[in-house]
C-alpha cells in the first residue's frame, strides 16, 4: 500500500515538473548525529583543461583571492558543471572558483542540493568568519551562473518566504510534518515520533528515513527556485482542506530529496533551520560575494571572477567592509530583497542608494538609544550641545505609514505588520494629520490609555490586546498614540535632517487630539535641576523615564543604530547597572520542593553579534510567581532540544537539565555585574579569559516585541560592566559600542 502511494507521488511529481531529471540515483548517505564536517580531508584533484579558470595559490588569510582569467583568454563556462556530482560540492574549499567548483552550468537553475551542502558545512562550522566565507562562495556561484536564483537563495538561507512585514508563514506544525514523512516512506508514525524524541531534530530523522527508503526510480531533482516556489504555495494555501493539500505537497517534495536535502527541507518547513546563520551574516556574505564577483557584470571572461585579485589584504578587506555598509544601510531603509537584489544585478552596489529609497508601506529599522545611569551622565555626554528631553513611554513602538493613496500601515520595532492590531488608530488617522499631509512615516509609541482618568496605563495592560485581526467594536483596552519623530513627508525622506527640523515639521503638519493623539511631552533645557525635575514628572506620569536627544548637531535619524545621539534614562535603572537587560532563555533546571513539576531556575544568555553565539550570563530563579513558573515551564517544554546548539557558549558545570531552542527573550534586572570564571558573557572583551555575570538577577517580563538577535549584546554587557561606579576608574579594554549598527 505504501509502495502504491509512493508510485503515485512519482507520477504526479514527474507530470508536474518541467525540471531536468537527475542522473544521480545514489541512495542518501546516513547522516552523522554529531556535527562533523562532511568534507574533512582532501578531495581528489579535479582534472583541468585549457578552457577552465585555474586555481591559484593562497594569497591572504581572508581567502578573498583566486586566479581570474586574463583578458582575452578563453572561458567556456557552459560546460562548467559537467561530470560533477552534487554530493561532492564544497564551497568551503580554499581558492574556491565560483564556476569550475560549481556542479551546475551557466543559466541552469541552481540545484537545491548545492544549498543543502552549503548548510551542512555551515552547521558543522563554529567560526562566524568561516560561515560567511562558505556562504559567500555559494552566492558567488549563483551570481556567476544563475543570477535569477539569488533572491530565492537568500530567502531560503534566512528561512523566510517574503519580507518580514508581509507576514508570510508556512504554518505547518511538526505533527503534520511527521505525518507526511510517515506516509511518504511507509514508516509508522509512532516510530518517527520516538526517533524525534531521541534525536531532538526532525530534520535528522527525516534524512535517515529518506536514506533508508528504497527507490524504484529517481524523481526530478529539486532546484532552489522550485523549492522556494512550492514553499510559498504551501504558505498561501487556505481553506477547509488546506492542511491536507499542504501535506500532499510536502510528500511530493520529500520523496524527491537527495542526500541532505531532506534534513533542510523539513527544517525549513518547521521554521527552524538550526544552523546558526543570522541575518547579519547573510548580509555580510552577500557583500563579500558582491565585492569579489559583482552581480552587475555579464562578461566574467573580460572582467574576471575576482575583483579583489589585484588588491592587498588591507585594501581588499576595506572594499568588502564598504560594500557591506552600503548593503546593510540599504536593507535597513528598504528591508525587501525582492527590491534590493534586482538593483544589485542590474546596476551594482552604486545603484542601491538611488533605487532603494524609503517608501511608505515598507518599514524601516528603528533608531535605538544608549542607556545612561543618571542626569549627570547626560550632561557629560552632551556637553556643549543643544538637546531635548522627552518622556519615555511604556508602550509599543508604532511606525505609522500613510502612502499617496491614503492607505495606512502600522509596524512594530521588528517590522512586524501590526496594521490589523490597531483598527482604532487607523480610524482616527484623519483627526491627526492636517490637509498638507499627502504621505508620511511617523515614529510613535502606542500606549494603553485610561479614558476616564486620562492617564497612561502600564504596558502589561496593552499586552492583553488581541494581536491580529482586531475588530474595533471588540476593543476593551484603548490606546493613545504619542508622536515623537517624523521620518518622511510628502515624498521626501527626512532622516538626514536634524531632529530640530524633523520635530518642527511634525508639529507643523500634525495636531493633537485629547486621549487619542499627543506629541511626546518634552523640555529643551541645559539646566540639570530642571532635567531632574522633568524626570520625576515622567515617573509620576506612569512613564519609564526620559529619552534625551541631540537637537541640531549630530542629530540625524540613524536607522538601526544605537548611537550617542539618543540616550535613555529609565526610572528603574539600578544605581550601579544603568539598564535592564534583555536576555535569551537557553536552559532550564528542574524545580525542587514546592517547585517540583516545573522548572525552578533557568540559564540565560546574552548575544554576541560578532561571533553570532549565545553566551551564558547567569542562572535565575527569582522574580517569578507560581503562575509564571507554570506558564514558562509549559511553553519551554515544547522547545526542548537534545543537546546544546554549537553556538551556545557555557561552562559545563552549569549545564542545565534541559536545553531549549533559543526563541524567547526576558527582561531582567540585577544589582550589578561582576567578572566571572564560569559565565561566558563578553569573554575576551573586559577580561581575556573570564566572562561577566549578573548579581541577584530577577525576572521582570517576557519581551515578545524582541527577537533573540535583539537581545542585549556581549559588547553592551561589557560597556555596562565598565560603566559601573566601582569600575569606572579602572583601565577599560574592548571597543566602544556607541555605533552599534543593526
Amino acid at each position: 500500500m505504501a509502495q502504491q502511494s509512493i508510485t503515485s507521488f512519482f507520477k504526479k511529481i514527474n507530470h508536474e515538473s518541467e525540471e531536468k531529471k537527475s542522473d544521480d540515483c545514489e541512495e542518501v548517505i546516513k547522516p552523522k548525529i554529531k556535527r562533523k564536517n562532511p568534507f574533512d580531508g582532501d578531495s581528489p584533484e579535479k582534472k583541468r583543461t585549457s578552457n577552465v579558470v585555474p586555481e591559484s595559490k593562497e594569497t591572504n588569510k581572508e581567502s578573498f583571492k583566486e586566479h581570474s582569467p586574463k583578458k582575452g583568454s578563453e572561458l567556456k563556462i557552459t560546460s562548467a558543471g559537467e561530470g560533477k556530482k552534487g554530493a561532492d560540492y564544497n564551497p568551503s574549499k580554499k581558492n574556491y572558483n565560483p564556476i569550475t567548483d560549481a556542479f551546475w552550468s551557466v543559466n541552469e537553475k541552481v540545484p537545491y542540493l548545492a544549498l543543502a551542502r552549503t548548510f551542512e558545512l555551515i552547521e558543522s562550522e563554529s567560526s562566524r568568519l568561516k560561515m560567511i566565507e562558505i556562504l559567500s562562495n555559494f552566492f558567488r556561484s549563483v551570481i556567476a551562473l544563475s543570477k535569477t536564483d539569488l533572491v530565492a537563495s537568500i530567502y531560503l538561507c534566512l528561512n523566510q518566504l517574503a519580507p518580514a512585514y508581509e507576514g508570510v508563514e508556512l504554518g505547518v506544525a511538526e505533527t503534520y510534518l511527521m505525518k507526511a514523512i510517515a506516509q511518504s516512506t511507509g514508516r509508522e508514525l509512532s516510530k518517527i515520533k520516538n526517533e524525534v524524541q531521541k534525536e531532538g531534530d526532525l530534520g535528522i530523522v527525516a534524512e535517515k528515513s529518506r536514506s533508508n527508503q528504497k527507490m524504484m526510480f529517481q524523481p526530478a531533482a529539486h532546484t532552489i527556485d522550485g523549492v522556494f516556489t512550492k514553499l510559498r504555495t504551501i504558505a498561501n494555501l487556505t481553506g477547509h482542506s488546506s492542511m491536507n493539500k499542504k501535506i500532499d505537497m510536502i510528500q511530493l517534495m520529500f520523496v524527491a530529496c537527495r542526500h541532505s536535502e531532506a534534513r533542510f527541507l523539513i527544517r525549513s518547513l518547521a521554521g527552524k533551520l538550526r544552523i546558526g546563520l543570522a541575518e547579519q551574516s547573510v548580509l555580510q556574505a552577500l557583500a563579500q560575494a558582491c565585492a569579489m564577483t559583482p552581480p552587475n557584470l555579464d562578461n566574467y571572461e573580460e572582467h574576471g571572477l575576482n575583483q579583489l585579485i589585484n588588491l592587498n589584504e588591507t585594501a581588499a578587506k576595506s572594499k568588502v567592509d564598504n560594500v557591506a555598509l552600503i548593503i546593510k544601510e540599504t536593507y535597513c531603509r528598504c528591508p525587501d530583497y525582492n527590491k534590493i537584489i534586482p538593483v544589485l544585478i542590474q546596476e551594482g552596489i552604486d545603484g542601491l542608494e538611488a533605487k532603494c529609497k524609503m517608501v511608505p508601506g515598507v518599514p524601516l529599522k528603528p533608531m535605538l538609544a544608549l542607556p545612561t545611569k543618571g542626569v549627570h551622565e547626560i550632561f557629560e555626554r552632551f556637553e556643549g550641545q543643544e538637546f531635548t528631553c522627552e518622556w519615555k513611554y511604556d508602550g509599543e513602538r508604532a511606525q505609522i505609514h500613510i502612502n499617496d493613496e491614503g492607505k495606512v500601515y502600522i509596524y512594530s520595532r521588528n517590522s512586524e505588520n501590526n496594521t490589523s492590531k490597531y483598527p482604532d488608530i487607523i480610524s482616527r488617522i484623519e483627526s491627526v494629520k492636517k490637509s498638507s499631509v499627502e504621505s508620511c512615516i511617523l515614529d510613535c509609541e502606542a500606549v494603553a490609555w485610561d479614558c476616564e482618568n486620562k492617564k497612561i496605563l502600564p504596558f502589561q495592560i496593552l499586552s492583553t490586546r488581541k494581536r491580529k485581526d482586531v475588530s474595533e467594536a471588540d476593543i476593551k483596552v484603548q490606546v493613545c498614540v504619542f508622536m515623537f519623530d517624523l521620518l518622511y513627508l510628502n515624498g521626501a525622506s527626512l532622516i538626514k535632517e536634524p531632529f530640530y527640523e524633523r520635530r518642527r515639521l511634525l508639529h507643523e503638519h500634525f495636531q493633537e487630539k485629547d486621549g487619542e493623539w499627543k506629541f511626546a511631552t518634552k523640555i529643551d533645557s541645559n539646566d540639570i535641576e530642571q532635567v531632574q525635575q522633568f524626570l520625576d514628572e515622567a515617573v509620576k506620569g506612569n512613564c519609564e523615564g526620559l529619552m534625551v536627544k541631540t537637537l541640531k548637531t549630530e542629530a540625524t535619524y540613524e536607522i538601526a543604530k544605537r548611537s550617542k545621539n539618543w540616550l535613555k534614562l529609565k526610572k528603574d535603572y539600578l544605581s550601579n547597572v544603568g539598564d535592564s537587560l534583555d536576555l535569551v532563555v537557553i536552559g532550564g533546571y528542574q524545580g525542587k520542593g514546592k517547585r517540583t513539576g516545573t522548572y525552578g531556575g533557568f540559564l540565560l544568555a546574552c548575544y554576541d553579534n560578532e561571533n553570532e553565539e549565545f553566551q551564558s550570563i547567569c542562572k535565575i530563579g527569582t522574580g517569578f510567581s507560581d503562575e509564571d513558573l507554570i506558564n514558562h515551564s509549559s511553553f519551554l517544554k515544547n522547545h526542548i532540544i537534545k543537546e546544546p546548539k554549537h553556538y551556545f557558549r557555557y561552562e559545563a558545570s552549569h549545564e542545565p537539565d534541559d536545553w531549549f531552542e533559543p526563541i524567547q527573550v526576558w527582561e531582567i534586572k540585577c544589582a550589578d555585574l561582576s567578572i566571572s570564571p564560569v559565565y561566558k558573557a563578553a569573554v575576551g572583551i573586559v577580561d581575556a579569559e573570564k566572562g561577566i555575570s549578573l548579581r541577584f538577577p530577577r525576572f521582570i517580563r517576557i519581551r515578545d516585541d524582541k527577537t533573540i538577535e535583539d537581545s542585549t549584546t556581549a559588547q553592551q554587557i561589557a560597556d555596562m560592566y565598565s560603566n559601573q561606579d566601582q569600575i569606572k576608574n579602572q583601565d577599560q579594554t574592548g571597543k566602544s559600542n556607541e555605533e552599534d549598527f543593526y
